[in-house]
């Protein structure tokens, strides 16, 4: 719910309804039953205006120009559309190479380098240029549907990992080493390298089909996998700030307002509203499983141990492993997850975005903290939150599961309270 001043602030204060402050709420419910209708989406044959230039990552991708006109002719995959400029052009320009054959039955492309079968000849140009303009590199597919993907081009699933350059080590994760690196020698990404026995290459695949089908802004991208070698790798879009725990610790320039902690916690709710959406759990939400782009903007990764479920819980077997430090108490007596254990994790998030990265129950090990939270004991009020964010972290701290907002609800209390600071 929305509020507004429908008055001017005049000689201290709001003619409308006389308050003093000059942050307080507003006095009048925003109404939007008399606004006109929102305009409906793009459909097959709508032309529509580019707002960004966008250059090709792939052969078959159509090159977007800002401000110009294309026609959309397909829209069947929910996050690539086929389009067509206004020259008619659906992909990129192809260029093409005619093998000529010698008089004694040999294939080439530039004089001077004959081969005696096409595949040695491709083989060759492959690898090398020799008088062409570039050497041969992608191999056009005829595949007619490949698989859908918000990644690195349309259909781009399985990378090539000849195509990726390593540059430097970034950390170590759950499952092994993560690495920056180039996709094809330009586009900066992040390269997670599965060490042996972490998990197998079964779980490993069910977690690139999870992450393959989420997109939200407030997500970390999956790009791709290469499972075609040891170790197996997951490709996904690169951070520059890195982890949002040392971030917090180490990364801010100057001393954090409220309104930029809030805005990280904002962005975690929306990214954690849209997989309870999709009726995904994280079971493992932290600072430490964010990641802080350029701009400050926070996105959740790591759903190395989300779990798809039809009825939005489940109870892991004997011996699962778990955060103790972000657990609630059905999770610490019975390993009983739902998106209401990530609700309270997030809250926990929250207290570790206001305390700068302190470690919860810091003081307490891992056996005292399942007794004393079991019996009620909640963490303390950081001195960065005030009573109203620190509300929002008691709710997600409720002992009863059913109790705690949900992640859309979160959002919006959030995003409230942003509007009333700023």
């Amino acid at each position: 719910m929305q509020k507004y001043h429908p008055c001017s602030w005049m000689d201290g204060m709001w003619l409308c309804c006389q308050q003093e402050v000059k942050q307080a709420m507003g006095c009048k419910v925003l109404d939007n039953k008399n606004e006109p209708p929102e305009p409906s989406g793009p459909s097959v044959g709508m032309i529509v205006i580019a707002e960004y230039t966008y250059t090709p990552m792939t052969p078959q991708d159509l090159e977007l120009r800002k401000d110009e006109e294309y026609t959309i002719l397909e829209m069947s995959d929910a996050n690539w559309w086929r389009a067509k400029d206004k020259y008619g052009e659906t992909s990129g320009s192809c260029r093409h190479y005619n093998i000529c054959t010698t008089s004694q039955g040999q294939f080439y492309l530039a004089e001077k380098h004959n081969f005696s079968t096409i595949p040695e000849l491709i083989n060759y140009h492959q690898h090398n240029a020799a008088g062409m303009v570039s050497r041969l590199k992608y191999i056009v597919s005829n595949r007619t549907r490949p698989p859908s993907t918000a990644g690195l081009g349309y259909g781009v699933w399985e990378i090539d990992p000849r195509c990726l350059t390593f540059i430097k080590e970034l950390g170590t994760g759950q499952f092994g080493v993560v690495k920056y690196g180039k996709w094809q020698g330009q586009h900066d990404v992040a390269i997670k390298m599965i060490k042996e026995g972490s998990m197998s290459e079964d779980d490993f695949i069910e977690e690139a089909k999870i992450m393959m089908k989420l997109r939200h802004e407030n997500l970390v991208q999956l790009y791709g996998v290469c499972t075609k070698q040891r170790p197996i790798y997951i490709v996904t879009e690169f951070l520059s700030n890195g982890c949002l725990l040392t971030y917090l610790r180490e990364g801010l320039k100057q001393h954090p307002t409220t309104v930029q902690l809030l805005e990280m916690c904002k962005d975690v709710s929306e990214g954690m509203a849209y997989l309870e959406s999709k009726q995904y759990i994280h079971r493992d939400l932290a600072a430490r499983n964010c990641l802080v782009d350029g701009n400050g903007t926070v996105k959740v990764t790591d759903f190395g141990l989300s779990r798809y479920v039809l009825d939005d819980e489940y109870t892991s077997s004997a011996g699962s492993k778990f955060p103790v430090r972000w657990s609630p108490p059905e999770v610490l007596l019975y390993c009983k997850f739902s998106s209401k254990s990530d609700i309270w994790a997030y809250g926990v998030l929250m207290w570790e975005v206001y305390t700068l990265g302190r470690l919860p129950y810091e003081r307490l090990n891992n056996t005292e903290i399942v007794e004393q939270v079991s019996r009620g004991l909640r963490l303390f009020r950081p001195q960065l939150a005030n009573e109203r964010v620190y509300s929002i972290m008691t709710s997600c701290w409720l002992d009863k599961a059913d109790e705690r907002p949900t992640f859309e609800e979160l959002s919006l209390i959030v995003q409230d309270l942003l509007y009333e600071l700023q």
